[in-house]
């Protein structure tokens, strides 16, 4: 995998998968379809994470040029469209939003290289 040479933004956000959908939620994500990963790839989300409290809290982490521009391609992305749609009924309070565009970004106050 090669390393984009433009600076990275660090993104970190937060939603909330209902307690009923959490081994669900963890199944969907064992396997998630070649063609998402590579849309992801493709549209500037590099080392994405995934972090899932045992209450539903789910943390998730990547770097990318430009959070606008990452989210833009994704939306542009039938795949992305498909995986939203199928992921939606696992997620708490999104006010009729897809999960990629009803996550709470959090601000970055520290970091250590």
């Amino acid at each position: 995998m090669s390393v984009p040479s433009t600076p990275l933004t660090r993104v970190c956000f937060l939603l909330q998968v209902r307690p009923d959908r959490l081994e669900a939620y963890r199944e969907r994500h064992r396997a998630v379809w070649p063609d998402m990963l590579a849309a992801l790839h493709d549209t500037g989300w590099h080392n994405y994470s995934l972090f899932l409290r045992p209450d539903g809290l789910l943390v998730g982490y990547f770097e990318t040029p430009s959070l606008e521009a990452a989210r833009e391609g994704m939306a542009r992305r039938e795949v992305n469209s498909r995986w939203q749609a199928d992921m939606a009924p696992y997620f708490e309070a999104l006010d009729g939003l897809a999960p990629d565009e009803g996550f709470l970004q959090l601000e970055e106050v520290f970091h250590l290289d």
